[in-house]
């Protein structure tokens, strides 16, 4: 829990579907423990290579 709110460090917005979400938040300490999810990146590659090979 941050109890000092000088020390909480914006990370994202989290949508929600049935309202309109939340902010998430992480000491300053840990902010930099935190990665981007990898799912986005990993598709876009098999997008590319699939539309690079079929275009052969």
């Amino acid at each position: 829990m941050i109890t000092d709110p000088d020390d909480a460090v914006f990370l994202w917005h989290e949508p929600d579907l049935s309202g309109p979400g939340w902010d998430a938040y992480a000491h300053r300490e840990h902010a930099g423990l935190v990665k981007p999810d990898p799912t986005p990146e990993r598709l876009l590659a098999r997008i590319l290579i699939v539309r690079t090979l079929s275009d052969g």
